[in-house]
């Protein structure tokens, strides 16, 4: 049982970030499926380790600069996996007028003026935040952003149709094997760091991920029928951005009750 569940984690890990996972393992489409049950234990990890290194490099040099670094060590962790997803999202969504044009436009490799803006606006939304927020509170609402954004995200391909199902598309074992017991199990890590973090925020993170995954959600049915894994993508980095945004508007509004 144990082997097995590792057998989960190392799959997701593979395919989630730029982590090698043991070469004697066996890696397959079902074991993949199985293992976006640890999508979001994988992300709150990753923010860990992230989060240690801003605040061990902040003790040296400004915060704006130890974040800065930190950002970079999880997009090289990460293979900029979800950022990705996102400017490919924005450039389908933005330049196509029909699903199939969308869809065109996803799958191309190139950046286009859409996907540039959203990525800049979106990295540097993050490099700001983080900035301003107390190192203290940061390492926690980092690790909050990272299982919630990621539970909302894989949550949507439970209840939207794959659109995407060439041979090369990356999300189609999950899309094709994934069970709601997955997605809960997912939620239920998604859920735990909150456990720890005061009761307004944990409210108002969780609030504003199921309401951004409700809203992409409806906005992906409406105009393309369905999901794709740059959809999900963008929907992961809109919810963590805005679990960072809801971390530091508490902060300033009432610092006594955060």
């Amino acid at each position: 049982m144990l082997r097995r569940q590792f057998e989960y984690f190392c799959n997701a890990l593979v395919f989630y970030s730029r982590l090698p996972g043991p070469a004697r393992l066996t890696y397959n489409d079902t074991l993949l499926a199985r293992g976006s049950r640890y999508f979001p234990l994988i992300g709150m990890l990753l923010a860990a380790l992230g989060a240690a290194v801003i605040y061990v490099l902040a003790q040296f040099l400004p915060q704006s600069v130890a974040v800065l670094l930190g950002m970079a060590l999880l997009l090289l962790s990460t293979g900029a996996f979800h950022e990705d997803g996102l400017a490919d999202a924005c450039d389908g969504f933005g330049g196509g007028y029909s699903p199939e044009k969308i869809l065109l436009i996803m799958k191309d490799s190139r950046i286009g003026t859409y996907g540039a803006a959203a990525l800049c606006m979106i990295l540097l939304a993050r490099w700001q935040t983080l900035s301003l927020l107390p190192l203290t509170a940061m390492i926690g609402v980092m690790i909050c952003a990272a299982g919630l954004s990621r539970a909302a995200a894989i949550s949507i391909s439970l209840f939207l149709p794959y659109q995407r199902l060439d041979l090369d598309s990356k999300a189609k074992p999950i899309a094709r094997n994934l069970r709601r017991k997955d997605v809960l199990l997912a939620w239920g890590f998604a859920l735990l760091p909150l456990l720890w973090m005061p009761g307004l925020f944990a409210l108002l993170a969780l609030l504003c991920c199921i309401a951004i995954a409700i809203l992409a959600g409806r906005y992906y049915l409406r105009h393309l029928g369905g999901y794709t894994g740059d959809c999900l993508g963008a929907a992961q980095q809109v919810c963590e951005l805005a679990v960072l945004l809801c971390g530091l508007a508490l902060l300033e509004a009432a610092p006594a009750i955060c």
